[in-house]
């Protein structure tokens, strides 16, 4: 099978396709001939071994992969041959096949086209956490929540999830392009932060109360500047650093407004921790996952997907990435799905 190989640490463009071994499934595990694997900021990252996780060399990278169950462990009793799954892996899932942990994989509803599916364990997942788990953000009815980054993957669910919860959303990024994907997912506001102010420009839609919730996956001085349009006990939180730099919280502030900052690591939930904990969470990752596929299967959510990338150009999905012009996931397609999208199939 063709598949992308890491044998030491350096920049994704170097990478290249290369002839591997297919993985073969075992007792708790099955076989994923995948469809799609998500493209994310984070795989540049840990290519490079910069990432918190650095997998053992050599590795295949790509942790989200939709695909058909091709093979299955002596102990598995949830899935059979032919099954349409969404999966959480260690890695390798930059590969035509992959082998899953059980525990980490879902059954995708029919209607759920493979390259959109990617998006769930990642963007959606997360989200869901973050805004619904009470002792995270949890948003509820008639809270403000704003919303950065909100024409990226996990912005644009934080929106429509945002929308579901009650809450009315501020979505707050760089291009009229983006910020327009926002609205189309629900947004009640728009802030474009290239041109205004976004302190200013929320404490003026919130008529100077300021918002009960930030969901922030760009860092930097936009999480500082986020503590400063916040209401008296509010919730923030920090989901990732695309701006490239991590804020140093001030704590004066967080202690004269009474705000609260939230952590979440979902690699704690998916057994990307030093304890491997995927069993211990399994329920709750499944009752997570069940909420998506329903608000999915009832229209409520809509995972945008900005481009698809035959395996022969998954390098230059990952440029789109980095150039930051993606709405919603980028994804790379193999098999029937490259095929129904127009790509050539992988060999």
């Amino acid at each position: 099978m063709k598949g992308v190989l890491v044998s030491n640490w350096a920049p994704f463009d170097t990478l290249s396709l290369t002839d591997l071994p297919v993985p073969q499934a075992g007792p708790k595990e099955v076989q994923i001939t995948v469809q799609a694997v998500g493209i994310g900021f984070a795989m540049s990252l840990v290519v490079q071994g910069k990432y918190q996780r650095k997998p053992p060399l050599p590795f295949v990278p790509g942790t989200e992969v939709a695909g058909i169950v091709t093979g299955i462990g002596s102990d598995n009793t949830r899935f059979k041959l032919g099954d349409r799954v969404v999966a959480v892996v260690d890695w390798g899932g930059l590969a035509e096949k992959v082998v899953a942990k059980a525990v980490n994989v879902y059954a995708l509803p029919d209607t759920f086209e493979f390259a959109s599916a990617v998006g769930l364990t990642n963007s959606y997942a997360t989200t869901c956490a973050a805004i619904t788990w009470p002792r995270l953000l949890d948003v509820r009815k008639d809270d403000w929540l704003l919303v950065h980054g909100a024409g990226g993957g996990v912005g644009l669910a934080a929106v429509e999830i945002g929308k579901i919860m009650g809450a009315t959303v501020i979505a707050s990024a760089g291009s009229p392009v983006k910020l327009d994907a926002a609205r189309d997912h629900g947004a009640d506001h728009l802030v474009n932060y290239r041109e205004d102010d976004f302190r200013d420009a929320v404490l003026e839609i919130t008529n100077g109360r300021g918002v009960d919730a930030v969901y922030d996956p760009v860092g930097g001085d936009v999480f500082t500047q986020s503590l400063r349009c916040m209401a008296p006990e509010g919730r923030i939180m920090p989901v990732g650093f695309a701006g490239g730099e991590i804020p140093q919280i001030p704590a004066n502030i967080l202690l004269v407004k009474n705000l609260t900052v939230c952590g979440l690591n979902m690699g704690l939930y998916f057994g990307w921790t030093p304890k491997d904990m995927r069993y211990e969470y399994e329920d709750l990752m499944r009752e997570t996952m069940d909420k998506l596929f329903g608000w999915f299967l009832d229209g409520s959510i809509d995972p945008t997907v900005a481009k698809t990338y035959p395996l022969s150009g998954f390098r230059d999905a990952m440029d789109e990435v980095l150039s930051r012009r993606a709405i919603g996931r980028v994804a790379v397609v193999m098999g029937q799905e490259a095929e129904r999208l127009g790509h050539a199939k992988s060999s």
